[in-house]
């Protein structure tokens, strides 16, 4: 039997591949480096050869019936390679060149193995094209049903290129599960772009999705231990109209460069018309009747319905609904993520804990939303048209057929937010910090340019604030605003003085020690600050204006020295709470309620921190 060598470089070890010429690839075996023997060899055209054993030409269909490596070379203008060998068996297709268009069903399929290999040679590159019509020979099945086709795990691999068009359904579908390393793959997708129904791990890579359903899709409903999408690393581009990437279980992302912008980004989030949702695609779904759960469109970035992880990578959000969101909780653990949202910049039913990372949600509805909020690390840096941080009970939908943030969160008095470190900068129209229960600070930094609307306040709880320490600055309108609470350990400043926007609020103490020298991005008529500075006995001078020598971050000065301003009220420090000036406000709306009047959307202002890269790859395919 003839046989060629194919060298296959770096492909990641991780993905545990079969390696050199058996009839039956070991699939835990890794290549890092090495060559595989290609036992059949294919050269697809008019007339289709093979050279070796365990394929057949039936027409224009080549038929992999037993385990073993099968290279490709050639054109099919209207044909397929499907797989239907043993349930044992495992088989690898390397694609060195192809162009495979099928009219009327998948151009690759796997009906049958024990695990599917699809490998991309160096340097080549290679189509895979489908029609809008699939025709079956069974009128009970509907399978396959994308243009590259698993029943069971498909692994993909190599450094070759991929582009696969999908004009009927999804592009790549794994009815186990989907792994992807190395390779280059360029999709436009009628529907979803990548779908494992167990689900989907992409290791490293270059991946470039334009969808006009997911881009990423896991949708395995029965086994909480399937249904789950995880990004180890990889340069990811995602263009849809629903979410970006979409788990049943568990979104987990450790590593990588993720960018996506789903429903046409953060500024599509309130178009509607009769007969488009709010993402511009009709309302009726893709050709896929084998899905068994009901899928609720959503124009969502990351989603997991159990739990969104994030531990790493470089994540760029533009998203028309919720840019990162889980039913249940959501947990941040590092990486640099950029938002821009139509509706809430990071939502969880239940729980947000964010533990380390930076956070920079330029633009959003709400920027963080759960019943339990905890903050214990990071840098944080959000704009919010409503509530910055808005801890209330309920469940968050899709806001699809609604305007942005026609969410069904209610008031619960067991919400909080915890605050125990990290650096927080809330600019909000609405309320800055917000809790249909209570607040707690015990560490950290927390920064808050509130409303200038005497609707709302720079901070709204409504059980009780405590302060234990770290540095808080909430400034905002005075109509309804709030102090924290007197059963706090740590003293607390309630100042009702009116202080133009950008201009110096130097607070000392009677020996000249500065407490704050803060410059407010708006009017306000209230200011909150909390210190450990701040001692009781003690005296102070509030100044307006002047100048200081030290650096300007976040709108607090640190360092240098202040001059030149101009003295206002003194007073003394007699118990935790003390009040300056007569207050006008009273208790802010409880948390989760909807700010009436217009919102900020456009022009809210600007936070430090890397906007969201442009999108490319163009706008994603129309349906049908």
């Amino acid at each position: 039997m003839s046989k060629r060598i194919i060298a296959i470089l770096s492909i990641a070890s991780v993905l545990l591949f079969g390696v050199g010429c058996s009839k039956n690839v070991n699939e835990n075996t890794a290549i890092s480096g090495e060559t595989i023997e290609v036992d059949t060899n294919i050269t697809l055209g008019d007339t289709i050869s093979i050279d070796g054993n365990g394929a057949t030409v039936d027409g224009s269909k080549v038929v992999i019936n037993s385990a073993g490596t099968y290279g490709f070379t050639g054109t099919l203008k209207d044909g397929q390679i499907v797989v239907n060998a043993g349930k044992e068996d495992n088989v690898r297709i390397v694609l060195n060149g192809v162009d495979i268009t099928s009219s009327n069903s998948a151009p690759i399929c796997s009906m049958s193995s024990k695990n599917t290999y699809l490998v991309l040679q160096e340097g080549s590159e290679n189509i895979v094209t489908d029609g809008a019509n699939y025709v079956y020979e069974d009128e009970t099945t509907d399978e396959p049903n994308a243009t590259i086709f698993s029943k069971d795990d498909l692994l993909i691999s190599g450094t070759g290129k991929l582009t696969v068009n999908s004009n009927f359904n999804n592009a790549i579908t794994s009815k186990d599960d989907l792994k992807i390393s190395e390779a280059d793959i360029n999709i436009t997708s009628i529907a979803d772009g990548l779908r494992g129904k167990d689900s989907v791990t992409i290791s490293s890579g270059n991946i470039n999705i334009n969808a006009s359903g997911d881009g990423i899709k896991s949708n395995n409903a029965e086994d909480t231990e399937k249904g789950y999408v995880l990004i180890e690393g990889g340069t990811i581009n995602i263009t849809s109209l629903e979410d970006g990437i979409q788990a049943e279980t568990n979104a987990t992302v450790t590593g990588g460069d993720i960018t996506i912008n789903s429903g046409g980004g953060s500024e599509n989030s309130s178009k509607e018309s009769e007969t488009l949702g709010n993402f511009g695609r009709p309302m009726d779904n893709k050709n896929n009747s084998t899905t068994t759960e009901e899928d609720t469109p959503s124009a969502k970035g990351i989603k997991g319905s159990n739990l969104v992880k994030i531990d790493g990578g470089n994540i760029n959000i533009d998203s028309a609904d919720d840019s990162i969101h889980s039913n249940s909780n959501v947990e941040i653990n590092g990486g640099v993520i950029n938002i821009s949202s139509g509706d809430d910049g990071v939502h969880g039913d239940s729980t947000v804990d964010i533990n380390s990372g930076e956070i920079y949600i330029t633009k959003s509805y709400e920027g963080i939303e759960a019943e339990i909020i905890n903050i214990n690390d990071g840098n944080i840096k959000l704009v919010a048209s409503d509530d910055g941080i808005n801890a209330a009970g309920g469940n968050d939908g899709s806001s699809i057929n609604g305007r942005p943030g026609q969410n069904n969160f209610a008031s619960s008095g067991n919400a909080s937010i915890n605050i125990n470190g990290g650096r927080v900068i809330v600019d909000a129209s609405g309320d800055g910090l917000d809790a249909n229960g209570s607040i707690y600070m015990k560490d950290g930094v927390v920064i808050v340019n509130g409303p200038e609307n005497s609707g709302n306040g720079a901070l709204d709880y409504d059980g009780k604030f405590d302060v234990t320490g770290g540095l808080l600055i909430a400034g905002g309108a005075s109509g309804m605003a709030q102090a924290p609470s007197e059963s706090s350990t740590q003293n607390i400043f309630n100042i009702n003085k009116s202080f133009e926007a950008n201009s110096i609020i130097h607070i000392e103490d009677e020996s000249g020690n500065e407490v704050i020298t803060f410059v407010p991005s708006k009017s306000i008529g209230s200011l909150i600050v909390s210190s450990p500075t701040i001692k009781t006995g003690s005296s102070y001078k509030i100044y307006t204006g002047g100048e200081s020598t030290g650096t300007l971050e976040d709108g607090l000065y640190s360092e240098g020295n202040y001059s030149g301003g101009t003295e206002g009220e003194s007073f003394t420090v007699s118990s935790i709470l003390t009040t300056v000036g007569q207050s006008a406000g009273g208790f802010g709306n409880p948390g989760g309620g909807r700010m009436e009047g217009p919102g900020r959307m456009e022009g809210q202002g600007e936070i430090q921190g890397t906007p969201p890269s442009p999108m490319e790859g163009g706008e994603p395919p129309a349906r049908p």
